[in-house]
């Protein structure tokens, strides 16, 4: 994938969304000004900066760079879902992951 195109995704993300380059800014925690940067001059993002981008878009790199119709987008909930148990410890994180199993049918 191109310089160009890699922001040229990130355009596309942000207006799905209909966020404006402040949300995303907020989102990703970055400036407003590096995402202005980046798309006048086309640049590339670094990494630290795009997995906060695709943090913020509920995706992960991977998802990011792989093309068809096998990238799956979260909702809002199931990110704000994914943020939190990302941030339960280990036990908790299992008994999150048995109580999901035992309530499908």
């Amino acid at each position: 994938m191109q310089a160009y195109e890699i922001v040229e995704k990130i355009e596309k993300l942000r207006e799905e969304r209909g966020w404006t380059y402040y949300r995303l800014a907020e989102e990703a925690c970055l400036s407003q000004t590096t995402l202005l940067n980046m798309r006048a001059r086309g640049t590339l993002p670094s990494i630290t900066t795009l997995a906060g981008i695709c943090d913020a878009f509920g995706i992960t790199l991977s998802e990011f760079f792989s093309e068809g119709e096998g990238a799956e987008t979260l909702t809002a909930d199931e990110r704000a879902l994914l943020s939190s148990y990302r941030k339960l410890s280990f036990g908790n994180k299992k008994a999150v992951k048995t109580l999901l199993e035992n309530l499908q049918p």
